[in-house]
C-alpha cells in the first residue's frame, strides 16, 4: 500500500456537496421562491468571461487589481478586476482539485494527482507531490506557499524554489472533512483550522503560537462530533470569525489567541464580517446576522432557504451572495432586506463571491465568470 493510500485508509473522509452542484430530487423540499425586489441601489454585470467547467472547490484569489481563476482542466487565468482584461494565463498540466491562491505575483493550485503547482505570471515555476488530498486553496503570502491537507497537516514551502520549509502535524482523527477549511494570514501569523480549533502558527517555523476552540462539539458518534472550521474566514481588525461545520459560528481575537464569542449554528459555509455584523447561512440557507462585538443576533431571514447559496461577502453596507439559478442577491447589512437582484444567466454559482476594490466576482459551475459592481 502506498503512503498516500495508507493515510486515506487510516481515516474516513466526509465530503460535502459543492454548493450548487447537486440537484434536488423530486421528493426533496423545494427552494424558496424569490419575491419581487424593488431596487434601492444600482448595480450590474460590468464584464464577463468564460473558463472551463468548475467541478471542484474553487476559491478565487482576489488582490487589489485582479482576480485569479482556475478551472477543472488546469487552466489558470488572471483577470484585471476593472475591465476583465486577461493579464496572463497558463496550464498546470493536470486536473485541479483545489485552488487558487495568489499574492498578485505567484499563483498556486493543487491537482487531482496531488501536485502542488506554483506559477509566476502564468509560467509553471515548480511543482511538488503532496501526501494527502487537498480541498482548501493554498495560501500565498510573504514569498511562501502554505497548504493544508484534509488530514489537517499543514505544509510551508518557499515560493521561489519550492523547498519544503516545515510541516505541522496534529493528533489524528477518525473522521475528516473534505471541504475547504481555514487557511489565512493575520499580520505575522498563519491562521489554520485544526478541527474545531482556530490556531495561530509561526509561518517561519511551523510552530504553534496559540489555539482557541470555536466550537465544543458533542455527540454520540464521530459524525455528530465532526466540527472542522470551514472557509472562508472573515477578518475585522484583530478579530477573525469562522464557522465550525454544523456546530457554531464564532469569533477569535487573533492578537491574543482567545475566543470572543461562539453561537450555535448548523451550517457548512464560511461567513463574512465587518465592524457591525457577522453574516452567514445555516444548512437550510437561513440567513443570520450576529453582532460582531458579542454575537447577539441582529436579524434572520428565511427568504432564500434551500437555494444552494454561495458564501456571502460584505461590500460596504451590503451583503452579497449567489444562488443555484445564477442570481446574485444584494441585501442591506443592517436589516437583511433585499436591495437588488442581478441575473448572470450562467447557471449555478459555485464559488464564494470575492471582492477586488469595488468589483465583485462570481463564478458559475459551467465556467461563466461574472464581475458585478454596485453603484
Amino acid at each position: 500500500m502506498t503512503r498516500i493510500s495508507q493515510r486515506l485508509a487510516a481515516a474516513a473522509i466526509v465530503t460535502t456537496a459543492l454548493a450548487g452542484c447537486s440537484w434536488f430530487g423530486s421528493d426533496a423540499p423545494k427552494p424558496a421562491a424569490l419575491q419581487a425586489v424593488t431596487p434601492t441601489i444600482a448595480g450590474r454585470v460590468v464584464w464577463s468571461a468564460k473558463v472551463g467547467d468548475v467541478d471542484f472547490p474553487l476559491s478565487v484569489a482576489a488582490t487589489t487589481d485582479r482576480f485569479v481563476v482556475a478551472d477543472a482542466s488546469g487552466q489558470v487565468r488572471a483577470f484585471r478586476s476593472q475591465d476583465g482584461a486577461v493579464l496572463w494565463q497558463g496550464d498546470v498540466g493536470g486536473k485541479v482539485a483545489a485552488g487558487v491562491g495568489s499574492d498578485g505575483r505567484f499563483a498556486a493550485v493543487v491537482t487531482r494527482d496531488l501536485d502542488l503547482v506554483v506559477m509566476d505570471a502564468g509560467r509553471v515555476l515548480w511543482r511538488k507531490r503532496l501526501t494527502s488530498a487537498v480541498a482548501t486553496a493554498p495560501l500565498v503570502a510573504g514569498e511562501r506557499v502554505f497548504v493544508q491537507g484534509v488530514d489537517r497537516v499543514v505544509h510551508g514551502f518557499d515560493a521561489l524554489d519550492g523547498r519544503r520549509l516545515w510541516e505541522l502535524k496534529r493528533p489524528g482523527d477518525a473522521l475528516l472533512l473534505a471541504q475547504p477549511g481555514v487557511l489565512a494570514a493575520f499580520k505575522d501569523t498563519l491562521i489554520v483550522g485544526q478541527g474545531a480549533r482556530m490556531a495561530g502558527v509561526d509561518p517561519l517555523r511551523g510552530t504553534l503560537r496559540w489555539e482557541a476552540n470555536v466550537a465544543s462539539p458533542r455527540g454520540t458518534n464521530e459524525v455528530e462530533r465532526l466540527a472542522d472550521l470551514v472557509g472562508p474566514v472573515a477578518r475585522q481588525g484583530d478579530v477573525l470569525c469562522a464557522r465550525a461545520f454544523q456546530a457554531a459560528v464564532g469569533c477569535v481575537n487573533a492578537q491574543r489567541g482567545s475566543l470572543v464569542w461562539s453561537r450555535p449554528s448548523a451550517g457548512n459555509l464560511g461567513v463574512t464580517a465587518d465592524d457591525r455584523a457577522v453574516i452567514g447561512f445555516d444548512a437550510s440557507d437561513r440567513l443570520t446576522a450576529w453582532r460582531t462585538e458579542n454575537g447577539e443576533t441582529l436579524w434572520t431571514s428565511e427568504d432564500y432557504q434551500l437555494r444552494r447559496l454561495t458564501a456571502p461577502v460584505l461590500a460596504g453596507a451590503v451583503v452579497v451572495f449567489g444562488d443555484f439559478e445564477g442570481q446574485v442577491h444584494f441585501l442591506a447589512r443592517d436589516t437583511g432586506k433585499a436591495q437588488l437582484r442581478v441575473a448572470t444567466g450562467g447557471g449555478p454559482l459555485v464559488t464564494p463571491i470575492v471582492r477586488s476594490g469595488t468589483t465583485l466576482l462570481a463564478v458559475a459551475k459551467n465556467g461563466g465568470v461574472y464581475a458585478l459592481r454596485p453603484e
